[in-house]
């Protein structure tokens, strides 16, 4: 299934794609994408249901972010082998956890705002993994049991308060509308492979990420069983999982966002992407 969110921000409402890729109203059958929804038996409920009844929602609703009551949105650093290589950091022998806070969290085509002062701003294309089933201390060959689905996520960064203002990745992570979701939460069991997905990212047309999930160093079960050994996991808890090489801070020179430009990016069986870049 494809899962999403649509209308006002803070207002938005639940949906999903039928058969025939029309969205449809879910908010007369639950209150939001979240909580016991993300559950196996919640999803199982949605997936038995003939959609064919339900209200169909205008093609040019805003879609908000796939996934609600977020309560932790954790980020993978350097989780790319060809992407550690090339910002010259060697591949660390532990996952590096940061955060992007809640308040960072926008939906897939809202613009993205360059933060007053900011001078780097960078793009990510990353996989989102959305935790369904909470649990602490969760063996690996379990994990993917607590997987709800996947989404696109766009980890924008702010190079300069990420690594030169002192202190640690996070001031640098989430900032306003640096946190993209959706447009979809693909159910898992729509992707067959998650580390067997092709991902993108243009800017102004101009494609500058170009990978794979396959070249991520620790994969997804690994990464659950790793986080629930730190802290518990909970339903609605997002993952970002790294990105490939591409990203501005490795152009030679390095390329940075400028107000008023497009990114567009995608990954395979997850939808895509677009965002205007704005200045706060």
């Amino acid at each position: 299934m494809k899962l999403l969110r649509f209308g006002a921000p803070g207002l938005e409402k639940p949906g999903i794609v039928d058969s025939q890729g029309k969205v449809r109203d879910l908010s007369a059958i639950v209150s939001d994408i979240a909580g016991d929804v993300l559950s196996d038996q919640g999803l199982q409920k949605l997936r038995d249901m003939d959609l064919s009844g339900l209200p169909e929602v205008a093609a040019d609703a805003r879609l908000g972010p796939c996934v609600g009551q977020v309560g932790k949105f954790i980020c993978i650093g350097l989780n790319y082998s060809d992407h550690a290589a090339e910002t010259g950091a060697d591949v660390p022998p532990e996952p590096v956890i940061f955060n992007k806070w809640t308040s960072a969290i926008c939906g897939p085509n809202d613009n993205v705002e360059i933060p007053r002062g900011a001078k780097k701003t960078d793009w990510e294309v990353e996989l989102g993994v959305i935790i369904g089933k909470g649990g602490r201390y969760i063996d690996e060959a379990d994990a993917m049991s607590h997987v709800a689905g996947f989404c696109v996520v766009n980890d924008v960064s702010e190079r300069e308060f990420q690594l030169e203002r002192s202190g640690t990745w996070d001031k640098g992570k989430g900032c306003d509308t640096f946190g993209p979701l959706g447009p979809w939460l693909v159910t898992r069991d729509e992707i067959v492979d998650p580390h067997q997905l092709g991902m993108w990212l243009e800017v102004d047309g101009q494609r500058y990420q170009d990978g794979n999930t396959s070249t991520m160093v620790y994969q997804v079960p690994f990464l659950i069983s790793y986080l629930s050994r730190f802290m518990s996991l909970q339903p609605g808890d997002v993952i970002s999982t790294g990105t490939p090489p591409g990203v501005g801070m490795g152009q030679r020179p390095p390329v940075y966002l400028r107000d008023g430009q497009q990114m567009r990016l995608g990954i395979e069986g997850l939808g895509e992407q677009q965002q205007r870049v704005v200045q706060a």
